[in-house]
């Protein structure tokens, strides 16, 4: 059943009548939502209070994130649908990748990850650029039960190693860098560097190698010794798909640290079952996007909006995400936005006021796709 089944505002409902049914009937309310998710236990309780002011989303529920962003839409017969464009203005490529597809990467990763000691509760850091192996990663960590913190590409090692030691990640999944207009950042270094300062020990480190980069992983894995690291495409070659673990709604999906701006930084948890509810409400009732429609979130996977919705919501309602790997300026020029908008059919475009205000600047309203949402 798909999210757009239970939408509860828009054009065939009143925002009076629904907000105040989520407030004197909240349990109902959320159980409804609960609805577009697909349960390996569906839930009987929307919230539990008893630790208030820790609270548990539907804590008698099981499921499987990955499960309801991929598998669910492929078995539905919806496997040749998009579920990524990935477009680099950098690279100036383009490439789609089908629900099937991404389903295929997805659990041949798992396996990679289940190879290299991964199961269930256990922690993986992702530092990664804005390319595919970014939601295939974060979704082969969901698709395990395993916990996935992914930090900003280019992050400084020291701060890296904050987190490392904070999040204690069996695996570290990375590549050869990131790709800026005027130049390549070099993450294996940093990588190396951050591992170093660590106190804690890591198991594993997967890189993917990007052509045109100075670096290779036999350069710095004498550095770090203790830890392994190994090739992407090799591992993937002989891995085998691993399934989807059924986990509670209440296990931890990701924890993502704030920047330390203000002391060290902090990791926020969110859990499988509410977030994914919270999600595929908000696609049918606020983004106006439902499945096979494409959503452009112009921001990157190393912030929680990237999460939300570059990677979890619009896979769970069966849409179609951009992952763009590029500038609002700079790759060219102020209309990279609307170029994509334009020659993807983006139906919601998401982003921040800074990064809209040089490509609304020089765009006519009615160019904008249907629904443009700057968050302040």
């Amino acid at each position: 059943m798909t999210p757009a089944a239970h939408a509860t505002t828009g054009p065939d409902h009143d925002y009076a009548e629904v907000y105040r049914r989520s407030i004197d009937d909240p349990e109902g309310f959320w159980l409804e939502a609960a609805r577009a998710i697909d349960w390996s236990r569906p839930p009987t309780r929307a919230l539990d209070g008893a630790a208030a002011p820790m609270y548990r989303w539907f804590p008698d529920g099981t499921l499987n994130t990955a499960a309801n962003c991929l598998d669910r839409h492929v078995a539905a017969g919806h496997g040749d649908r998009t579920a990524i464009i990935y477009d680099s203005a950098v690279l100036g490529t383009v490439e789609h990748i089908s629900y099937a597809e991404l389903t295929d990467r997805v659990a041949t990763f798992a396996g990679v990850l289940r190879e290299l000691g991964v199961g269930r509760g256990d922690r993986v850091v992702i530092y990664l650029p804005m390319t595919p192996e970014a939601p295939v990663a974060m979704l082969a960590c969901a698709r395990l039960g395993a916990v996935h913190s992914v930090v900003f590409g280019g992050f400084a090692p020291r701060e890296l190693a904050t987190r490392i030691d904070d999040a204690r990640p069996k695996v570290i999944v990375t590549s050869s860098g990131g790709i800026e207009p005027s130049r390549r950042v070099e993450y294996l270094p940093a990588v190396a560097e951050a591992l170093s300062l660590a106190g804690h020990r890591v198991d594993a480190v997967v890189a993917r190698r990007r052509d045109g980069f100075a670096t290779d992983p036999a350069d710095v894995a004498s550095g770090t010794a203790g830890t392994r690291w190994v090739d992407w495409d090799e591992a993937v070659s002989t891995a085998l798909p691993a399934g989807p673990v059924e986990v509670a709604a209440t296990d931890p999906l990701y924890v993502l640290y704030t920047s330390g701006t203000t002391g060290s930084p902090k990791g926020v948890v969110r859990d499988h079952g509410g977030h994914a509810v919270a999600l595929a409400w908000t696609m049918a009732n606020i983004y106006d996007v439902g499945p096979g429609q494409v959503m452009f979130t112009a921001s990157d996977v190393g912030w929680v909006v990237g999460h939300s919705y570059i990677v979890y919501a619009p896979l769970l309602v069966g849409a179609t995400s951009v992952l763009y790997e590029g500038k609002p300026v700079g790759t060219p020029d102020a209309g990279a936005f609307w170029r994509v908008a334009a020659q993807h059919g983006v139906r919601s475009l998401f982003t921040a006021p800074p990064r809209c205000a040089p490509s609304a600047r020089w765009t006519p309203r009615e160019h904008w796709p249907p629904t443009t949402t700057c968050r302040g």
